[in-house]
């Protein structure tokens, strides 16, 4: 497999501000992260909210560099690549946002959105851009005359569409889904999955999906990548995750996801305390102060990713056996 995107041991820090006779706190929102991701696949990034998901989004679409690691992008260093060459993958790598509302300016109408990208970034005409924004609409599933229509004439699952057709305009090979279907209700939301996979299919789009619900990424995902406090703690394909998850927290997520099936049963594993605060972690796994299976061990030293059957761990219990 040829990786379109590999991010080795990525990491970001934030300063942040504790009074005015206070120095500033570092903010580890990311610490470590490696992964990569081949042509047509789908990575889903899981995880509580403060995890790192969408700080991992925002390096990737380079609204934001990493304060530490290596991200390649289409076989290109991000953090090396000169101006032209990151003006090149800017193009190459979109994002498609959580709330199709925000997304969108009211004032601007829908035609006009979709044709901006293309103003910023190419010299095709007035017509040729209109062109293309009408096919692009059709691709997802909408109508030529939406084009002259403004946002708030249309539903939450129409404007998703046009968010996802907004990130097509300039033929991206990776397309970055951050929440992409948690505003919406359940049936638009396989509407739109439906729709992703078929476009993933038609042009070999390689998608980022970030997602907190483990029943949409079952079925959308090729590999998994679990999260906790900035870090990843297990990493493997969708199958060997939701088959064998070897990590407590991924258990504890996978216990906690709606089955449909009512005659099936599953233990539900409680997790205690709270998330803790990235501007002081506790020492050693961040997960041991909410892990029944941590020992003095697991509070002093920070494990390693290691192999385990099918996916990597970072864990102590099971590297030693105790899980």
């Amino acid at each position: 497999m040829t990786a379109v995107i590999e991010a080795t041991d990525l990491a970001r820090h934030y300063l942040v501000s504790r009074g005015p006779f206070s120095k500033p706190a570092e903010l580890k929102a990311l610490a470590q992260a490696s992964f990569a991701v081949g042509e047509g696949e789908t990575l889903a990034i899981v995880g509580e909210s403060g995890c790192g998901k969408s700080t991992l989004a925002r390096l990737v679409t380079m609204i934001e560099p990493p304060t530490a690691g290596h991200l390649t992008i289409d076989g290109i260093d991000v953090l090396t690549a000169s101006g032209s060459a990151r003006k090149k993958l800017r193009r190459a790598v979109q994002i498609v946002f959580q709330d199709p509302v925000g997304s969108l300016n009211p004032r601007q109408k829908i035609g006009k959105a979709l044709e901006e990208p293309l103003v910023i970034n190419t010299d095709m005409s007035a017509a040729e851009r209109r062109e293309k924004a009408e096919k692009m609409l059709a691709q997802v599933g909408l109508r030529p005359e939406h084009y002259g229509r403004y946002p708030h004439m249309f539903s939450g699952g129409q404007r998703q569409r046009i968010a996802v057709a907004r990130a097509l305009m300039l033929e991206p090979k990776i397309i970055v889904l951050d929440e992409p279907v948690s505003a919406l209700d359940v049936s638009i939301q396989a509407q739109i999955l439906n729709l992703l996979y078929d476009l993933q299919q038609e042009f070999r789009l390689t998608y980022l999906f970030i997602s907190h619900d483990l029943s949409v990424v079952k079925h959308v995902a090729d590999g998994v990548m679990v999260m906790y406090l900035g870090r990843a703690v297990e990493k493997g394909s969708v199958d060997a995750i939701f088959s064998n998850p070897r990590h407590p927290y991924t258990r504890a997520l996978l216990s906690a996801t709606p089955i449909a099936d009512p005659t099936l049963a599953r233990d539900r594993i409680q997790l205690e305390g709270e998330l803790p605060s990235p501007i002081d972690p506790p020492p050693g796994c961040a997960f041991h102060p909410r892990c029944p299976y941590a020992n003095q061990r697991c509070r002093e030293e920070v494990p390693e990713v290691l192999a385990d059957g099918e996916t990597l761990v970072a864990c102590h219990g099971v590297a030693e056996g105790r899980i």
